[in-house]
């Protein structure tokens, strides 16, 4: 029986995770993550793609999210009030115009220490309405896109024998910022084909593949980035019609609820895979949202882009 066996949420985008052996599935995915951003001055959002830095800030939030404490290598920890409803300030998510609160004054000096550039930290308003896409469409906070990120155990297990072939060392789960992961699918990638499934008492549906990025190739402990892997290697079982490579799904929440370590995942809708891949048998691309690039949102062409950039460096 299929079962999860981590969980982790991320409370400022790009920055560390937080390991959880329980949370509260909200629509927008696991209570707090992605509820905070780091922008730029001008408001545009800042990632590991271009900041790798980010990685090395560890958030961690009360459970009831009035306070956030940031800590960095070789910084003092600051401790916050959080602020959900101060003034809102036009923000820019991969080119879409949404709003934030911006958390003060001590929060920007912090960060823009610790990232080496002038930075702010906003927090997702309680009115903010997002839709997102794919085959399922949801809402989530100031993630890249869709609630929540699922990836297997034996997905990373192939990947990683096939870097053994390489001569390559092999890469831990938290390269990939899964939100959870799910041990006992032996074939690598049933993820791609689970189209429906309950944890606990939540119910998901699959919205579409993870296409990877730059943020692949940082180390997560050091914020470095460590050559072309695993984009070189995925690139030559993983390739995506729409450009980029897969590697794990994306959901949509359509059951909010309790989720926890240990949960069995059970299916309840099986579907063929997305992936056009070289050695793979095509399928029909979908229809609608998530569906061949002309419909796909800002925030999916750009990931793409930037994923084929990233494809690029790593060649």
């Amino acid at each position: 029986m299929a079962r999860v066996v981590e969980m982790s949420y991320y409370p400022i985008k790009g920055c560390a995770g937080v390991a959880t052996r329980e949370a509260v599935l909200t629509p927008a995915g696991l209570a707090h993550d992605r509820s905070f951003m780091v922008i730029s001055e001008e408001g545009v959002f800042r990632s590991q793609r271009r900041d790798p830095r980010l990685a090395l800030i560890r958030p961690a939030i009360g459970d009831d999210g009035e306070r956030l404490t940031l800590r960095a290598p070789d910084t003092e920890a600051v401790d916050l009030p959080v602020d959900t409803s101060g003034p809102r300030r036009p923000v820019d998510l991969f080119g879409t115009a949404y709003q934030g609160i911006d958390q003060g004054d001590t929060a920007a000096a912090w960060l823009s220490d610790v990232l080496r550039s002038p930075s702010r930290l906003v927090r997702v308003p309680p009115e903010h309405r997002r839709v997102t896409d794919g085959r399922t469409p949801g809402t989530s906070g100031y993630a890249d896109s869709c609630a929540l990120h699922v990836i297997s155990r034996s997905t990373l297990e192939l990947l990683n024998h096939k870097l053994a072939e390489r001569g390559t060392a092999p890469l831990p789960m938290n390269r990939f910022r899964p939100n959870i992961v799910v041990d006992g699918w032996d074939e690598p990638h049933t993820e791609d084909r689970a189209h429906a499934f309950s944890i606990g008492t939540t119910e998901l549906g699959y919205a579409k593949l993870a296409i990877r990025c730059a943020v692949t190739l940082v180390e997560q402990e050091s914020a470095e980035k460590a050559g072309p892997e695993p984009l070189r290697t995925l690139a030559g079982y993983r390739r995506a019609v729409e450009g980029g490579v897969a590697f794990g799904t994306k959901l949509a929440v359509l059951r909010p609820g309790k989720v926890s370590v240990g949960d069995d995942v059970t299916v309840t809708s099986w579907g063929e895979s997305e992936l056009y891949a070289s050695h793979g048998r095509p399928v029909e691309p979908p229809s609608g949202p998530g569906g061949p690039a002309s419909t796909m949102t800002a925030e999916a062409r750009l990931s793409v882009a930037d994923g084929e950039a990233a494809l690029g460096e790593a060649r």
